[in-house]
């Protein structure tokens, strides 16, 4: 899909990258503040049932006949054995009678249409547990981008750091975005959903940033510009490789997976796409408005000692090759 050797001057769009996605995250924030989230029955309670159809478990039956009953959001899922099915129905509004009335109903209509039911587990999801549930989400969200942060910290720079988080509070701002404007559904699998695609842009910044970091050594007369586009089209085989197979794989499930899984797939489909945009757009592009330095730290100190004094030698360049025996002894010192 992609040659062994590119020259994509990526860095020469960093300006209407940065513009774009400040459009869009500016967008998202607005989308989210007007509209809010599709909270799902994690978020905002309901009742949750753990049935048993001794003849197997027909979702689309079951769903239909719920359908009828007229209890607002409701969604069935299989686990473990194909007879066992988990129903979740929105909070009903009454208090306890009306979520036991809601029950009741649900018991009468698949006696009727679906056969022999065995109920093994009846849960109703208050309030309280809801907002624990938001604030946990939000908590584990936090945690992990802190958790990140600190990790290029150590590893890289600070700038590095800094240039990685705005890439995925990017990817986070757009992904809310995108939820609020479809109204899709918003619950507890999203939440994981983002969780994994933080863990996957962050993948995809630490190679570019690894490579970065290696050429920041390798050609230390080389404009920052010119490196960094030279990092990136050096790592775009294996993002582009890593991204379309990820992709192949997703939506393959969001096709064919059915509709439980669909938003989860959705959410991982969308986030696919905007971490490796943002990976190669804006962490990048971020170190040359935070001024990296030359001398990264932890940047190899012997391996390419020599790798700009041989490119001088070979461009009959007298004065590089003495400026980079100059800054070779200098290093070494």
């Amino acid at each position: 899909l992609v040659p062994k050797e590119t020259n994509i001057n990526f860095l020469r769009l960093r300006k209407a990258a940065f513009g774009l996605s400040g459009l869009a995250a500016v967008a998202s924030v607005i989308f989210y503040l007007a509209l809010g989230l599709n909270f799902g029955i994690d978020f905002r309670g309901g009742i949750l049932v753990e049935a048993r159809v001794e003849t197997g478990a027909n979702i689309g039956a079951m769903r239909d006949a719920a359908a009828t009953l007229g209890l607002g959001d409701v969604s069935m899922q299989e686990f473990g054995d194909p007879r066992d099915v988990l129903i979740r129905v929105e909070q009903q509004d009454g208090g306890e009678e009306a979520q036991q009335a809601a029950v009741d109903a649900i018991k009468a209509v698949f006696a009727s249409d679906i056969g022999e039911v065995e109920y093994r587990r009846v849960e109703f999801v208050g309030p309280k547990v809801s907002s624990e549930l938001i604030r946990s989400g939000v908590l584990a969200l936090t945690i992990a981008m802190a958790a990140m942060m600190f990790y290029i910290w150590l590893r890289f720079e600070w700038q590095f750091s800094v240039g990685a988080i705005i890439a995925l509070v990017h990817d986070v701002f757009l992904t809310i975005g995108v939820f609020a404007l479809a109204r899709l559904e918003f619950n507890l699998s999203i939440i994981a959903a983002i969780l994994t695609i933080i863990g996957y842009s962050m993948n995809d910044t630490v190679v570019i940033y690894d490579r970065v970091r290696e050429n920041l050594h390798k050609y230390r007369s080389l404009p920052l510009v010119d490196l960094l586009n030279k990092s990136v089209n050096d790592t775009l085989a294996r993002t582009v490789m890593t991204s379309v197979t990820t992709l192949l794989a997703l939506f393959a499930l969001f096709f064919f997976g059915g509709e439980v899984i669909r938003g989860f797939t959705f959410a991982m489909i969308w986030g696919v796409l905007v971490g490796t945009y943002s990976s190669i757009f804006i962490a990048a592009p971020a170190l040359i408005f935070l001024g990296v330095h030359r001398g990264a730290k932890g940047a190899p100190r012997g391996k390419y000692a020599n790798a700009e004094r041989v490119e001088a030698k070979d461009s009959d360049d007298p004065k590089k090759i003495t400026d980079d025996s100059t800054a070779d002894s200098k290093g070494e010192a």
